[in-house]
């Protein structure tokens, strides 16, 4: 197992971490705790050192589960990784006291790497009202946790702003090939890089949607490499970036983990070559997409109550990464559904991109609503 080691953390991990938030489940949603131990094991008989999980994983039991196999390990030989839940911080002692929760459900007497929870605007803005660094700090020095970290869910200048705000030891963002301009992307990356601030990458797979890539695309990835599964490529994409300590990936069964282990055996950053593969499948993802909605927002509020971005990226997502069930599904809990739209056409006055937007809602109609 490749690992990589950064003087900011003073650890060596493994460049695969264990993400524990999709443990296999029995069918009545508890988690199955055989396999997951047998899962476990198998990752760290072949040295990932790296196990993450949160407060809110499996409905709170993800901690628990992953304390009662950390009991059957040394405690040196890995690292234990939680996140603070920032939604359920209600007063400033709210910290103190998850943590010290987490603790017991954990079985440990320290976490190794702790993160702030899915930051954004809001929730900085609450962190800098409640003084919560100052509660971590604290924390760490009472020997409560090692190194303090945050994972981020906003748009680049929130983060610049939070990466900016503190000494931080490492961040976790979300990237992956298809997502290099979301959230903090690679601009966040290269400020975190000149920073000397090591990154943890989730999502590297986007949520499973790069694991099983259309035909065309499987068809490019094939025919460089006939042994490497989608997901393969969108990990090793991940990992070849050098500021990245760890790439964290959610297994939820031991074909996963095999896979996974295979890929970062003797992993090795991607050639020139394998990138412009990489690109050549981005492109052929973009060209699956039927709205060039850039999600600006421009076109709203609609007078009759139509999400006019979402209803065109539920569409987008469907079509690009063949989940329609699964864009039907997310249309059919949707508030401001395209049927709404009666074509009084205000919001092409405002779209810098053209749009025809109440033709391509009535697209979205016709393919998610059926």
């Amino acid at each position: 197992m490749k690992k990589r080691f950064f003087e900011r953390t003073n650890a060596e991990t493994s460049l695969l971490g264990f993400g524990c938030m999709r443990f296999p489940v029995h069918e009545d949603g508890t988690i199955n705790e055989e396999l997951t131990f047998k899962m476990l094991d198998k990752a760290y008989e072949q040295g990932v050192n790296y196990y993450d999980t949160a407060y809110t994983y499996h409905e709170g039991n993800s901690e628990i589960v992953l304390g009662k196999w950390l009991q059957t390990k040394p405690r040196e030989s890995l690292y234990v990784v939680t996140k603070s839940p920032m939604w359920n911080i209600k007063k400033p002692e709210d910290f103190d006291a998850i943590l010290d929760e987490q603790l017991q459900k954990l079985q440990v007497d320290y976490i190794d790497f702790y993160l702030m929870h899915c930051l954004d605007q809001e929730k900085w803005e609450m962190i800098q009202n409640f003084k919560l660094l100052e509660r971590a700090e604290a924390a760490r020095k009472a020997g409560k946790i090692k190194r303090l970290g945050f994972s981020f869910h906003d748009e680049y200048p929130v983060f610049k702003e939070i990466l900016n705000a503190h000494e931080w030891d490492f961040c976790q963002i979300q990237f992956n090939y298809m997502d290099t301009d979301v959230q903090a992307g690679l601009k966040g990356y290269e400020l975190a890089k000149s920073k000397g601030i090591p990154m943890v990458i989730m999502e590297p797979v986007k949520g499973g949607q790069l694991a099983n890539v259309p035909d065309e695309i499987k068809e490019v990835f094939q025919s460089m490499h006939p042994t490497w599964s989608d997901a393969s490529w969108a990990l090793r994409f991940v990992a070849s970036f050098e500021n990245i300590y760890c790439v964290l990936s959610g297994m939820s069964d031991m074909a996963q983990v095999e896979d996974n282990l295979n890929t970062f055996h003797e992993f090795e950053p991607l050639s020139k070559s394998e990138m412009e593969v990489i690109a050549q499948a981005k492109q052929l993802f973009d060209a699956r997409v039927q709205v060039p909605c850039t999600g600006c927002r421009y076109c709203m509020p609609c007078p009759f109550g139509v999400d006019i971005p979402k209803n065109f990226r539920i569409l987008n997502n469907a079509c690009i990464y063949n989940r329609m069930e699964r864009g039907k599904k997310q249309y059919a809990s949707l508030e401001g559904k395209s049927e709404l739209c009666q074509k009084c056409g205000a919001c092409m006055v405002q779209c810098p991109q053209h749009i025809q937007i109440p033709d391509m809602l009535e697209k979205v109609t016709e393919q998610l609503s059926k």
